[in-house]
């Protein structure tokens, strides 16, 4: 069968009004950046100004970003997420030799930076049901080395914060929330973003909200914002050497984190319309959701939690026979893939434990399926159809 026909057999009872329009050319691609118009005439204007580093844009962006997300806490534009983790990582007062406990399911920026810093990865298995950092095994790896505990919410569905606050709180521990994926996900009301004392959002390309790279670190404890501010700029005091009070010493290790007032504007542009763009990632994550139901050999992750709502960056499921799954999905045009790996994989990072049955038992399973800005509930209706079929 060729690809006309499987489009005509997939699509028979549709208007051809509602026909796929991701199909011609590379076909339904797993990802794509979103970049508003908007943002095209605010980075031209800071281009056009007499700021194009760190300058007004970027303390507009920390600003109108608190108010949406932060609540009371204090947020700091950087250049990554990873240099976001890296500084909270250092404000939460890891030193070599301290234990941490962090999922071994997630991006490696996640884990990274503490081979900087000499501190020692407890890597925690994944929870099966949302592929996020397993409770029970956290409970079982903390003991009185461990000085912080780091989970990532992923995909977009929030972990689970109380218990995992619960466990801090007996130890005197901060938790530290990767929230790379999920930029307006809340948990039992709250948003991510004002539930812990450190919490991380990236901007990176393929980001609901990007500003071509970038990050925010969003802190609770506003007397650790200047120390932040300070390690972000070289460990000047930046703000006293602009006044031209500053005593002109460095007394800490500072980096170079800021973010440009470049990626700022792009990033207050999106954040304009993050509520729109938040909502229609929303709808085809349940449009998937529906689709989805009832085939046998495919569970999508994260889709039936009332007491938290999902960011919906990724739509990950757990499928039989991946590679089939995979191969089949190229042949009608779609594109999938495995986008995150088990951090003990890498050598850099120890190499593969043995005490992660959940993570062994879904590694051969999981894929990411399309959505972003650019695919439209009918690409959704296209692929689910394709699954139905068979695989």
């Amino acid at each position: 069968m060729n690809r006309a026909e499987v489009v005509h057999n997939l699509h028979r009872e549709k208007p051809m009004n509602e026909m796929p329009v991701m199909l011609d050319g590379e076909g339904i691609m797993l990802f794509y950046p979103h970049v508003p118009q908007s943002a095209i005439a605010e980075v031209t204007k800071v281009l056009q100004s007499r700021w194009i580093g760190q300058g007004p844009r970027v303390a507009q962006f920390e600003k109108e970003f608190g108010e949406r997300f932060c609540g009371k806490c204090s947020p700091l534009a950087v250049g990554s997420g990873t240099d976001a983790l890296h500084l909270a990582y250092l404000l939460a007062g890891l030193e070599p030799g301290d234990e941490v406990i962090t999922p071994v399911f997630t991006c490696t920026a996640t884990s990274i930076p503490f081979l900087y810093m000499g501190v020692k990865i407890r890597f925690a298995d994944v929870d099966p049901e949302t592929l996020n950092i397993n409770v029970k095994h956290v409970r079982e790896l903390i003991n009185e080395k461990t000085k912080a505990i780091v989970c990532v919410h992923y995909g977009g569905l929030p972990c689970d914060m109380d218990e995992l606050h619960s466990l801090a709180r007996e130890y005197e521990i901060p938790v530290i929330e990767d929230a790379a994926h999920a930029l307006g996900a809340t948990y039992k009301g709250k948003i991510v973003g004002e539930i812990s004392q450190f919490t991380m959002f990236s901007f990176q390309a393929i980001k609901a909200l990007t500003t071509g790279d970038g990050g925010m670190l969003v802190l609770q404890d506003q007397d650790l914002v200047p120390k932040a501010e300070r390690i972000r700029w070289f460990g000047i005091d930046r703000s006293n050497k602009q006044k031209g009070t500053w005593e002109n010493d460095i007394w800490e290790v500072g980096y170079k984190y800021q973010m440009t007032d470049i990626a700022a504007a792009m990033g207050i542009a999106a954040l304009h319309e993050f509520d729109a763009t938040l909502a229609y990632r929303q709808k085809l994550f349940q449009a998937y959701r529906r689709g989805l139901a009832g085939i046998d050999g495919i569970r999508l992750i994260g889709a039936d939690h009332t007491d938290r709502t999902h960011a919906a960056w990724l739509c990950t499921a757990l499928v039989d026979k991946r590679v089939d799954f995979m191969k089949y999905l190229r042949e009608h045009k779609i594109e999938s893939g495995q986008v995150h790996y088990r951090n003990d994989r890498y050598s850099i990072l120890g190499g593969r434990r043995d005490d992660l049955p959940n993570m062994d038992a879904i590694e051969e399973n999981y894929i990411v399926l399309p959505l972003h800005m650019h695919v439209k509930e009918v690409d959704v209706d296209y692929v689910c159809d394709a699954i139905r079929k068979g695989w």
